[in-house]
């Protein structure tokens, strides 16, 4: 183990600075944690098991425009009231309209 000495005024400017970089992270988030508390968020695995489809179907499904997402850190989240609303309206979605080709 390595033992590393500072002065003690040194260490409590560290100790400041990292509890006024976390006053603005809280800060920062507070006005999102109203956002994802209203809403239940799923993610593509999620959504794949939710609509017993593949994440190719997932992909056309975003591709055309039938399901929104937002994107947080390379990842696709979609609210669980778009998913449920595309449940609920059936199969309409899967037609030639849309790009979809029955092989």
């Amino acid at each position: 183990m390595e033992v590393i000495a500072i002065q003690k005024s040194a260490f409590d400017g560290m100790k400041n600075e990292l509890r006024e970089l976390l006053e603005m992270t809280e800060k920062v988030t507070r006005k999102y944690t109203p956002i994802f508390k209203a809403e239940k968020w799923l993610d593509n695995q999620e959504v794949c098991l939710m609509m017993n489809i593949t994440k190719r179907t997932l992909q056309t499904y975003k591709d055309k425009g039938l399901l929104p997402y937002s994107k947080l850190n390379r990842k696709n989240y979609y609210k669980r009231s778009d998913v449920q609303a595309l449940l609920e309206a059936g199969q309409p979605y899967n037609t030639l309209e849309n790009g979809f080709i029955h092989e």
